[in-house]
């Protein structure tokens, strides 16, 4: 059948894919957790893709934001456990991403507004292994959604 929604998948299904395979064979380690209910920043150590792409250190049940194209800079570390779910979470008040790890296992929907107002760009990435070097606008807040 052709229908949209099956085109909307298969291209989903692609992008992760092609995501994927640009993660390292091994897990990069991960820097300590803050408090339950901080935001927490890591220095980043990163692993090397086979593809000669650095990725930014990210680890398992965390979303990743940093400041810069390319996982450079400190970035923000958010842990699943920590963070409510369906909420908008803000970036600190004047700051930005503009690449992110996601490795929750939940959907992630980055938007332009600090607000998460749709009116800006937004975009949803999967779970489970999502890397973006460069997102397409400066990301300020975020939601992590049930599924």
């Amino acid at each position: 059948m052709n229908c949209p929604k099956g085109k909307a998948s298969a291209a989903l299904a692609a992008m992760t894919v092609l995501l994927l395979t640009a993660l390292p064979a091994t897990a990069a380690p991960t820097a300590p957790t803050a408090p339950a209910g901080a935001m927490a920043q890591t220095a980043p150590t990163a692993p090397t893709a086979a593809a000669g792409t650095a990725l930014g250190a990210c680890g398992p049940g965390r979303l990743c934001l940093w400041p810069k194209p390319d996982f450079k800079g400190r970035p923000w570390t958010y842990e699943l456990a920590t963070t409510d779910l369906d909420s908008c979470v803000a970036l600190p008040a004047g700051a930005s991403a503009q690449s992110l790890a996601v490795r929750t296992g939940r959907p992630v929907t980055a938007y332009q507004s600090a607000e998460c107002a749709e009116t800006g760009e937004f975009e949803t990435y999967p779970g489970r292994g999502t890397w973006v070097p460069q997102t397409p606008y400066e990301v300020r807040a975020f939601k992590l959604w049930e599924r």
